[in-house]
């Protein structure tokens, strides 16, 4: 199956919810209407005559109005709503476009789907007072003719309608009632009726075939449409096709279907990064994790591997038992390259068990201790920005652009199982390895997610499980030389006062040491011997002694014209585990002491 077909099946097992408004979530609109935003209220009598307006607060949910093909996708051109619409089309003063509405509603008010709301709407835009009312009502400033002072924002206000005293038994309010929706989508349906038909390729019934497809299915590109089909002048099809319908055939009422279920699914589960959109969802309506999202949630920070393990298990465990092993689950992601194209980057579809399987794999592989938040997998969006942002104010950002693309890259690795891209790696690697251009409130995040995708990569790579644990006889030259590097920076910095904030030689020759790491080893060694070793009381200083020769020893059992090659990514992980060790064993230290007192 393809989006659409997934689409439509989202919207056929959610009728239920279709016209039903939900608190905090967008509502889900039936065909033949969409779902807009109003700007004024106008209530008014069963006889039409007018009662109140007041302007709709911006923080109310949208609402459902009756739209054709025409009024849903228009963008310049003049095509009346049937009922909502704005001022521009209501009042009389642009003639056309007033015409436009006042046929359309006649016309619905005169036929055998009418219904009894729209008499009185009718007979109040006939009075012509709309204008008159709102400016009495303090809503628009008229001028000396009586029309609208600024007309090029006052009349890109949209007007919902509430007609009071009908007692048929439903809301006053237009945009609540069923009843009116039916009879829109009745009237619409015998409107077009002697339209030619032919086969939907996204139902494979033989129905009437869509003219236009909607706009507006993520919010943020709100002209851009998914399907256009209204350039026979260039090269949409020209070349392959005759016609536009040869190209695309899809139904009325499956388009709608489709267009208002991604539009609702975008609305309450899309995810933003950067410029690109993603949603995640079951079409039965199961609880899905999205998939550009975090796996797992701990109330406590994780401290050991094992226990992370544990914790992963119980994480996929619980959301199998909310997702049935049969059901789908569904991943796309969406993106505008022009303000009127929406583009459809990602797509994919995977049975639930699988989905979460892959998911799981991801966090227990991609994953790295945190100093305080314990071991983690690094948000995708953490990923991106840590390999391609720039620190501004300080935090480390990615352009919106960069942004979206990269974590749609990583949301394929992850879904798909691609390798860890490796020039996302290198970038980690090598920002990592250069602390003094970052402030030190983003060295620690960028060095964990760094440890994090260097561990995946050669997992992927080469199938190589790097222990989250420090491993003193690890056989990994670049690891030991990453050991050696965090025990030079412990030990000058355990002769810093407390005040004292500059930063080790270790830290400002660190991107030296992985380029030659041998030299660098030596100078810092040799400074370590002159100037900070004597201020360390002897135990200390045999401590880090020992421990450098013990590294020392575990280098040199490698052949010789290896230890001054630059070092490899690996160094970053037995650097910040030998760093975490020691910084442990100096707080149970401390610990000891205060117990002992």
């Amino acid at each position: 199956m393809g989006l659409f077909q997934q689409a439509v099946e989202t919207y056929n097992c959610h009728k239920n919810l279709i016209g039903q408004y939900e608190s905090k979530r967008e509502v889900l609109a039936p065909i033949s209407h969409i779902v807009t935003r109003a700007d004024l209220e106008i209530t008014l009598n069963a006889e039409g005559e007018f009662l109140s307006a007041v302007a709709v607060d911006k923080k109310e949910p949208k609402i459902i109005i009756p739209a054709t093909e025409e009024s849903a996708g228009r963008t310049s051109g003049p095509y009346a709503h049937p009922l909502c619409d704005y001022l521009v089309y209501l009042a009389k003063y642009n003639e056309k476009k007033h015409k436009l509405y006042l046929e359309q509603l006649e016309k619905w008010a005169s036929s055998e789907n009418s219904h009894p709301k729209l008499h009185p709407i009718l007979a109040y835009i006939r009075g012509g007072t709309i204008l008159s009312d709102l400016g009495n009502s303090g809503l628009v400033r008229l001028n000396g003719q009586g029309l609208l002072e600024n007309e090029s924002k006052d009349g890109k206000l949209l007007v919902r309608w509430r007609v009071e005293g009908l007692e048929d038994g439903f809301p006053a309010a237009c945009w609540e009632d069923t009843s009116l929706f039916e009879a829109f989508i009745r009237f619409y349906r015998d409107v077009c009726s002697g339209e030619e038909q032919t086969l939907c390729m996204v139902s494979g019934q033989i129905s009437r075939r869509a003219r236009q497809h909607a706009k507006g299915v993520v919010p943020v590109h709100g002209n851009a449409k998914l399907i256009s089909a209204n350039d026979n002048s260039g090269f949409t099809y020209r070349g392959r096709f005759t016609s536009e319908e040869q190209a695309s055939a899809i139904g009325y009422e499956s388009s709608q279907k489709a267009h208002n279920a991604l539009r609702w699914l975008v609305a309450d589960q899309g995810v933003m990064f950067g410029n690109r959109t993603f949603v995640c969802w079951n079409p039965q309506g199961h609880s899905v994790c999205h998939a550009a999202g975090a796996f797992a949630k701990f109330a406590e920070p994780v401290i050991e591997p094992t226990d992370y393990h544990d914790q992963l298990e119980k994480t996929l465990e619980g959301y199998r038992s909310q997702l049935p092993e049969t059901s789908g689950v569904v991943i796309a992601a969406f993106d505008a390259a022009t303000s009127g194209r929406l583009a459809l980057t990602y797509y994919n579809e995977l049975m639930g068990s699988d989905f979460l399987q892959r998911l799981y794999d991801w966090d227990n592989i991609c994953c790295w201790p945190s100093r305080n938040f314990g071991i983690q997998s690094p948000p995708l969006w953490q990923i991106v920005n840590c390999a391609f942002g720039t620190q501004q104010a300080g935090l480390i950002k990615a352009d919106d652009r960069v942004m979206g693309q990269q974590v749609q890259r990583l949301l394929a690795c992850r879904i798909d199982r691609a390798p860890m891209p490796a020039d996302i790696m290198q970038a980690l690697f090598q920002r990592a390895s250069m602390p003094l251009a970052y402030e030190k409130s983003n060295r620690d995040r960028l060095l964990t997610t760094a440890c994090a995708v260097i561990r995946k990569y050669h997992f992927d790579r080469y199938k190589e499980e790097w222990s989250m644990t420090l491993d003193p006889n690890k056989a990994d030259r670049s690891y030991q030389f990453g050991r050696l590097l965090a025990v030079f920076e412990k030990a000058e910095r355990d002769t810093y006062r407390k005040d004292e904030d500059r930063e080790p030689n270790a830290i400002r020759q660190q991107f030296i040491f992985c380029q030659r790491p041998m030299y660098a080893a030596y100078n810092i060694e040799e400074q370590l011997e002159r100037a900070y070793f004597p201020r360390l009381n002897p135990g200390v200083r045999m401590f880090y002694k020992k421990l450098i020769g013990q590294i020392m020893e575990q280098i040199s059992q490698l052949p010789e014209e290896q230890w001054n090659q630059p070092l490899r990514e690996t160094y970053l992980m037995g650097y910040y585990l030998q760093r975490n060790d020691l910084y442990t064993s100096k707080k149970n230290d401390d610990t000891e002491e205060k117990d002992h007192e």
